[in-house]
């Protein structure tokens, strides 16, 4: 890496970290540009060169929040764990992944910013889609997911999981159990 990328990422990172900093303390419509530019002591320009614009900052916030979700589920993908052992603490993995960032990383402030959640949860949405159409993807190259049912389809199944999972609604653990069973033997049972 040369001086000028070296910088770059400096600067990068800097603005990540006072990004995060910021809608962290105050949610994200309370921040602006010139605040983030202040904290991080980069220029606005900058930051519009890198993120193009204070939503773009987001995602990079959320892909540095879950690195290491990230981490976790490549190292479980390389495990020698059966398929469906992997695949059903991959997917609590995600599902748990959200309301653990939401508590830890944000303060009661920052959580009644709706502009702040709706971006996040985009962008973690997003993240842990990738991470699943991953695994979904091995298990087909394994033979232990059926290969005629097409990858979306299997995402959209996987996401009503976590839309039941994450809706704020006290789902029961039992009923959780009963879904991801559902996910891995169907209807018929073993």
């Amino acid at each position: 890496m040369n001086k000028y990328e070296l910088r770059t990422k400096q600067k990068k990172d800097a603005i990540i970290a006072a990004s995060l900093e910021l809608f962290r303390e105050k949610g994200y419509t309370n921040v602006s540009i010139n605040d983030i530019a202040a904290y991080s002591e980069v220029s606005s320009v900058s930051i519009y060169n890198y993120f193009g614009s204070k939503d773009g900052l987001v995602p990079e916030c959320v892909r540095v929040l879950m690195q290491g979700a990230n981490l976790a589920a490549q190292e479980l993908l390389q495990s020698k764990l059966g398929f469906k052992e992997k695949l059903l603490q991959v997917v609590e993995l995600c599902a748990n992944q959200h309301q653990q960032l939401l508590q830890e990383f944000f303060s009661a402030e920052a959580l009644r910013d709706k502009v702040l959640i709706e971006l996040y949860e985009s962008s973690a949405s997003q993240i842990r889609a990738d991470i699943l159409r991953d695994f979904i993807e091995s298990g087909k190259q394994e033979g232990a997911v059926n290969r005629e049912i097409s990858t979306n389809i299997i995402m959209k199944y996987l996401e009503s999981i976590a839309i039941v999972q994450t809706s704020g609604q006290d789902s029961d653990s039992t009923e959780i159990k009963a879904l991801y069973q559902l996910m891995l033997y169907g209807l018929i049972g073993r």
